[in-house]
């Protein structure tokens, strides 16, 4: 689709109130799922990113990395277990996760923001003890459940202008490394930062009242009405622990969080730059 200049011209006017709205404030963006294997969704996720942050949003973005750590483990001849959808993670599983997320999947995500035109730093929740957790079950191995996230690393960078690019490992007082859920570290993260958005980009359009039906996306609901929807079993299966994210997020000082399709192209910039909007608005 070709636009004239004025038609480009007119567009970017029409975002001026949102630019204005959103200058200086800090918007966590949970980055996983499909838009970061599909190669062409990854490129538009970074100019989104780029865009914002060079429009003067202080945009951190936390990653996943699952299907790599998998990939890897099947590699090295490990077999991957879960319990109850979580990985079971002992010793070596933690130091294969810690080399995944950490170093090839965050500094490749560095590498691309800066090749936008960004300014990134990489961290993991294990520099400046950014993430600390507790075992959550011992039959799960090293998965940790979050006790405090010391939110300093990141204020850091950004006061000196750079985007965060965080994986999610962390670490108890004795300096063992765990595995941590990548929506319920970003959840904390965005509440230790009093964050104006969470965005969670996932492989659903959003809360959907029929499950089979796109088009009945449900576009806000209050922490209230999500739990009705939990009674009413509307929101189940992998979409329960995304939205139990969303209403931690809220309770920690987040003003709005959105669980949004990262399927779509530039969904970040619709969410924040029209009147539209992308997915589910958690209130």
């Amino acid at each position: 689709m070709e636009f004239s200049n004025a038609e480009r011209a007119q567009i970017l006017v029409e975002a001026l109130p949102y630019i204005e709205k959103y200058r200086g404030e800090v918007v966590v963006v949970k980055y996983g799922g499909n838009a970061m294997i599909n190669e062409q969704l990854r490129q538009q996720v970074m100019e989104d990113i780029v865009l914002l942050h060079l429009i003067g949003v202080k945009v951190v973005l936390v990653h996943g990395g699952g299907p790599e750590i998998s990939d890897l483990m099947e590699k090295l001849g490990k077999k991957a277990e879960f319990v109850n959808g979580l990985r079971v993670t002992d010793k070596e599983t933690v130091d294969i996760v810690q080399m995944v997320l950490a170093g090839k999947i965050n500094k490749t995500l560095v590498n691309l923001l800066e090749s936008k035109g960004g300014k990134a730093i990489g961290i993991s929740g294990l520099d400046g003890r950014l993430i600390q957790c507790a075992m959550k079950d011992p039959q799960l191995g090293y998965v940790g459940s979050v006790t405090k996230i010391n939110i300093e690393p990141v204020t850091d960078l950004l006061e000196k202008g750079y985007i965060p690019v965080i994986s999610t490992i962390g670490c108890d007082e004795e300096g063992n490394t765990y595995n941590i859920n990548g929506d319920t570290a970003a959840a904390y993260i965005a509440g230790a930062l009093e964050a104006k958005r969470l965005i969670m980009l996932t492989d659903i359009a959003g809360v959907l009242r029929d499950k089979n039906d796109p088009a009945s996306l449900i576009r806000q609901l209050s922490i209230q009405e999500a739990k009705q929807l939990f009674e009413e079993k509307v929101i189940a299966g992998g979409m329960i622990p995304k939205v139990e994210c969303c209403i931690t997020a809220l309770k920690r000082g987040v003003r709005k969080a959105i669980i949004m399709d990262g399927r779509v192209p530039h969904s970040i910039l619709m969410e924040i730059l029209t009147d539209e909007g992308a997915g589910t608005m958690f209130v």
